[in-house]
Parts: structure tokens; sequence; C-alpha cells
């Protein structure tokens, strides 16, 4: 059994489902729900499973009549980019983000370019799982396997088009690409924007994507961009789908402090739409109260890339995202990219005299507070008598200036416990009434 979580299907390489005989099988039901002939475009991080997987997925869709053109390494943006360019009928994506490199995982773009929605994603989670309904017949037309060049320069494109109005020269910037999918395309179109560079961690060898770098590991990053007097530190994560920035003393700027940034930037300038940004119930509470102090309204969603996405939708907006760095901007690109995040982020920067410290850190987040529980087996533990009576004790602790967020984990066997409030030991305070709750079942 197959089952998609909040960002498609991810679990250990060579092992069921992230094994050659999953994929291929998935690759089947993917051809089948596009049809015969219809073109499909392939992309990877940079994991040594990638290859291997790869060469399954694409056999599975050849065998099942779709034509596949392989990317190779590219950023997860890029396959959705090609996929609504060139009018193909899906994108995949194998990679498993910012997880280490014995992770991998599986990512799928409709024909707009963007993921596919809920409704898709379980009619296909449905095909794999109904072997019957997606058999190989001998008739079957083979489809084509081909490797393309073109997903490179399209998405150059999208990230050149992204900065249009703004020049870069002179900016100094250090570039944590944790030897993964940014490594090669992401250095040298920010130096063809006339940025100064240095780089880091952008040697990838199968095994060291996202080991002590990258966005969930910016360390090395803030002090590299202190020790060079550089301006900014851009940190992505494996698949480029997400980033963090630096400021010039080191201080970390999250996906909240770049939303907030690039709204009140987009709100001056009559760019923002809907009066609004999306985020989910992770985004920090400092962030919906300085929105709503510029005249901004903040709408959140569930955790996960596509509910928000499915909101800026509904509402026409058109800037979204989630604290850890994964920012929406459908104007410029149909799913989210780190990149052209950044770029943004860099465009209001340089249309100001200011430093980032000042321009990209526009309120001070509430003290907030994480702690992840593995998740009992068995009944739901979120329904579980002893956990709702500590969840109501929590927010009582809390009262009326801090927020709980008690949720399973939609990519690993976790149940996370956010508590956010001014006062750090009441935060703290709350978590650990709902933590020893969940681990005494």
């Amino acid at each position: 059994m197959i089952t998609f979580g909040t960002d498609g299907v991810r679990g250990k390489a060579n092992q069921a489902p992230i094994d050659a005989i999953s994929l291929c099988r998935i690759g089947q039901a993917a051809a089948h729900m596009v049809g015969q002939g219809a073109l499909v475009f392939v992309g990877r991080d940079t994991r040594a499973s990638g290859p291997m997987l790869e060469a399954a997925l694409s056999a599975g869709l050849s065998s099942g009549g779709a034509n596949v053109l392989l990317a190779g390494v590219v950023p997860t943006a890029a396959v959705g980019l090609a996929v609504r360019d060139r009018g193909a009928a899906l994108g995949v994506m194998l990679t498993a983000s910012h997880n280490p490199a014995e992770d991998n995982g599986i990512k799928f773009f409709g024909r707009s370019g963007d993921k596919l929605d809920e409704a898709e994603q379980d009619a296909l989670q449905d095909l794999i799982n109904a072997a019957d309904q997606h058999s190989i017949r001998p008739e079957t037309p083979i489809g084509r396997i081909d490797q393309t060049s073109a997903v490179h320069e399209l998405y150059t494109n999208a990230v050149m088009a992204a900065a249009t109005g703004a020049s870069l020269t002179g900016m100094h910037l250090v570039l944590d690409c944790a030897n993964g999918a940014a490594s090669h395309l992401a250095p040298q179109i920010l130096l063809d924007l006339g940025a100064k560079i240095d780089v880091l961690h952008a040697n990838p060898d199968g095994k060291n994507i996202n080991l002590e770098c990258g966005s969930t590991a910016p360390e090395v990053l803030q002090q590299q961009v202190t020790a060079l007097g550089a301006d900014v530190g851009i940190a992505f994560d494996g698949d480029a789908d997400r980033v963090l920035l630096v400021d010039e003393k080191g201080g970390l700027i999250d996906g909240d402090l770049l939303l907030a940034s690039i709204a009140h930037n987009w709100s001056t300038n009559g760019v923002l739409r809907a009066g609004a940004v999306v985020a989910t119930h992770m985004s920090n509470l400092g962030l919906q109260h300085y929105l709503q102090d510029i005249g901004i309204d903040l709408e959140r969603t569930q955790v996960g890339d596509r509910y928000v996405a499915a909101r800026l939708d509904e509402l026409g907006a058109n800037l979204g995202g989630e604290q850890s760095g994964h920012l929406r901007l459908p104007d410029l690109c149909p799913s989210g990219d780190g990149l052209i995040a950044a770029v943004a982020a860099l465009r209001v920067l340089a249309a100001s005299d200011s430093p980032a410290s000042k321009i990209l850190r526009p309120f001070s987040p509430l003290p907030q507070f994480m702690h992840n529980v593995i998740r009992p087996k068995g009944a739901d533990p979120m329904e579980a008598e002893a956990v709702k009576k500590a969840c109501d004790e929590a927010n009582a602790v809390l009262g009326g200036t801090g927020r709980l967020l008690v949720r399973p984990s939609g990519t690993e066997p976790l149940i996370r416990v956010m508590a956010e409030c001014e006062n750090p030991h009441t935060a703290r305070q709350a978590i650990k009434l709902v933590t020893d709750a969940l681990g005494a079942l």
C-alpha cells in the first residue's frame, strides 16, 4: 500500500515504497492516468539513489505508453515550469527535499505546472494501489525515453524574469547550496544578475546532500556571511524549493520574515493582490500582528505547501508560504522555488539603502518552541481524553497572549507540539503539559 503524505511520498531509498519495483509500478499507474503518448518530465536531486529510481520510474512510464523527458538534476520548481511551458501532461521530481541522503521520494506536477491537488493525488494513489486497473497489455505502444537540457534553460529564464527591474550589481552574496539541486544553476544565475558570490556546499557526491549544511543547518553560512563581510547569505534545501536568508550580522531570516518583507514592499507598490498573505498555522504570531498593523490580512491554512497553494488560488492572492522558507509567488512561478523567492527578497533589499538586518527583518518574532513526540501506535492520540485535557490546560496557561498547535506530521511518524508566547517560560510549560500526556499513552 503506497500512501501520499502532505508532499508526495517519502521513505528510505531501496525500501518500499521508494524502491525500484514500487517506482516502476508508480510509473505505470501515472502513465495510465495521463494516457498513451502523453509527455512526462522527470527531474531529480543529487542523491545517490536518484539515477536508480529515475530508471525504474521511467521504465514504468514508458511501458505504460508515456513519453519521458529526463531533465537530470534540477530544482523541483524547474520540473513544474517545464510541464506548464511545454504543454506536458505530468511532471515528476525524485527528491526527499530536506531529508538526509539515505531517503528519497517523489513529487508530482499537473498540467498547470503546480503540484497535484488533493483530488488528483488521491486518484493517482488509488490507481497505484489497484494494480489490476493499470496492467500493461502486450499491444501497449512503448513510449520514448530521452534526455533534455531545455529544463535548465526554462528555469534560468524564469529566475531572470523574476529579477526584472532590479540590479544585484555590487551585492555580495554567500550561497549554501546544500550539496543539492541548486549547486550548479543557482551560482551561475546570480553571477549573471551581477552579484558577487561565494559558494558553500556545492559539490554533491550523492551522500552529502543536506549533511550539516543548507537551510536545515545554516550555522556555517551564518559564520561565513559575517567573516566575509557579505550583504546576505542564501541557504537552500536539497531540492531547492525552500530558502532561508542570513543578514549581514549573521542573523537568520526565515520564511515568516521574508513574507513580511515582500508583502510590505508589494503592498506599497500596488503589486500585492487580495490584500492578504497566506501562511500556515505554524507561522509566527508576530507575522500576523505585523501584517495587521500595515493593513494586510493573514490567511492561515493547514501545514503543507498544497494547502497554501489552494488558498492562494481561492483568494486570487499572489504571496504565501511557510515558516520553513517554502514561499509561493504564483505570478513568478507555478510552484514554490527557493531561488525565485530569494530574488524577490533581494529586489526589496536592492531598492533600499539600508542593510538586510533592517529591511528583511521588519518585526520581532514571538518566542516559539517545538517538540516532536514519536507517534504512539494504535488509536489516534489526538482523540485520547488525556491529550485533550492537556491541550485545554496548555491553552489556559498561554491565556490570550499565545498559541498552541498540536498536529501529526505529514512526512514522519511524529506528533509535533508547538507553542508561542511573549513569555518563553510560559510557552515551554504549555508544551510540557502536552508532551507529557502524549508520552504517557
